[in-house]
């Protein structure tokens, strides 16, 4: 399950972080939306891929995993926050929400 659960978050976060850290017309927009400076998203984008290495060798040493997921973890929760903060909808906010879970539930499942 943790394997699973793994790819799974890093096909996810992989695109992501690339296209942030890339300024792609989308994630500019993104940005912007969201008060942000492109370098700034760009941190986030390289962040994001920072976890995506991070869950990918912790297949091989879970500690590893178990921190980068975590960090996701925190990404996604602050990013939820920062959605609300800026007047989205709940449901603006539940991909983050969701990441966030399933990034808890694979450290836990790994740490336990």
């Amino acid at each position: 399950m943790t394997t699973v659960l793994a790819i799974a978050l890093s096909l996810v976060f992989l695109p992501l972080g690339l296209a942030k850290l890339a300024a792609m017309p989308v994630m500019r927009q993104a940005a912007g939306h969201l008060g942000m400076s492109v370098q700034l998203y760009r941190v986030v984008g390289a962040l994001e891929l920072a976890g995506v290495a991070g869950l990918l060798m912790g297949l091989a040493w879970t500690p590893l995993g178990v921190a980068a997921a975590s960090g996701l973890a925190l990404l996604m929760a602050a990013a939820a926050v920062v959605h609300l903060r800026h007047g989205d909808p709940p449901v603006r906010c539940a991909p983050a929400a969701v990441l966030a879970l399933i990034a808890v539930t694979y450290a836990a499942a790994s740490a336990g």
